[in-house]
């Protein structure tokens, strides 16, 4: 049983732990009561968030994104900050569970009190994101914490979404035996703010040099996505934890250049113009899903699209019509 929103709301802004651990189960729950109270509790808090240095993080297999987020947590709560690490896990396609494993791979970190670790299954949204991860975002920013980092569940080609919700997009690399710029989508480097070649330690280390060197030629031959903004590529060793000062000193540059530029709140606007169109459109999806006049025609408009008799695009314009000639006294 969920405290009213008013009296959640408070108790995060006194920066209760358990408080936000429940705040992002509530926002991440998709009953319907519960929605109605977790959209009353951003009302709350929504005044108090927004104070906060968002960085994504994306990488390639292998590429040791938990490993790395540890090191640089741990650099950036002994700055003095406050850490949120919202991690988000694949969901299996069959059961729909998550192995949600982050804050085990996060150990020291996660026993940190200036650091906060919450992973979360991905559910069936594309993007390397779980549906919920914006809202996650502005209740731990309204609990106090000013640096959010947002893991994705990995690197692929609709791996984009994390890009925008957050100010800072890193891309995490590793050097390899080969040719490493066939092993990363040219898409996902155009989106990147910042791209670090990990791992570059030991036998290494050579390696992730000149897989550095070749990335930066690379970059030269991409449109930036900031006139403001040279993407920089740099090398560090989570594993030895060499190489990750340059990383925060990387992302509090890029937080003031783009300030400076008017860049920063110009990009949050349309993140959350680009949020509200998201929301448009699943809610509408849902609504049509629960419509009773389409879940009357769903069965055999499946059927027939399965046993190849009728066209997807067909069925679907059916289904659309059904729902919009529908009268309001059918309900």
């Amino acid at each position: 049983m969920f405290p009213d929103p008013q009296s959640l709301a408070r108790a995060l802004l006194a920066g209760e732990r358990r408080a936000l651990a429940r705040a992002i189960t509530l926002i991440e729950s998709t009953r319907p009561d519960h929605r109605l109270a977790a959209e009353a509790l951003l009302h709350e808090v929504l005044p108090h968030a927004g104070r906060s240095i968002r960085v994504g993080i994306t990488g390639v297999p292998g590429a040791g994104k938990s490993t790395f987020i540890e090191a640089f947590g741990l650099n950036v709560v002994e700055r003095g900050h406050r850490l949120a690490v919202l991690a988000v896990d694949p969901s299996s396609p069959r059961s729909g569970g998550s192995i949600l494993g982050d804050k085990t791979r996060m150990e020291e970190l996660s026993r940190d009190q200036r650091a906060f670790i919450r992973p979360s299954p991905s559910g069936c949204t594309l993007g390397g994101v779980a549906r919920r991860t914006r809202e996650a975002m502005l209740v731990c920013e309204a609990a106090g914490f000013d640096v959010i980092l947002v893991e994705t569940v990995g690197v692929g080609q609709s791996e984009t979404a994390v890009a925008d919700m957050v100010d800072l997009f890193l891309l995490l690399l590793v050097p390899g035996g080969g040719d490493e710029l066939q092993g990363i989508k040219k898409g996902i480097v155009e989106l990147a703010d910042a791209i670090i070649v990990n791992k570059a330690d030991g036998d290494l280390e050579a390696a992730a040099g000149r897989a550095a060197r070749d990335y930066r030629n690379a970059l030269h031959l991409l449109t930036p996505a900031n006139a403001a903004w040279m993407v920089p590529v740099l090398t560090c060793s989570a594993l030895a934890r060499s190489g990750i000062d340059q990383v925060w000193e990387t992302v509090e540059t890029f937080g003031q250049t783009m300030k400076d530029s008017g860049r920063f709140e110009e990009r949050r606007a349309e993140q959350a113009h680009a949020w509200m169109w998201s929301e448009i459109a699943e809610t509408l999806l849902q609504t049509l899903k629960d419509d009773p006049s389409v879940a009357r025609q769903l069965p055999d408009l499946e059927a027939g699209v399965t046993r190849g008799f009728l066209a997807p695009g067909a069925a679907a314009r059916q289904l659309v019509e059904a729902f919009r000639s529908r009268a309001p006294s059918s309900e």
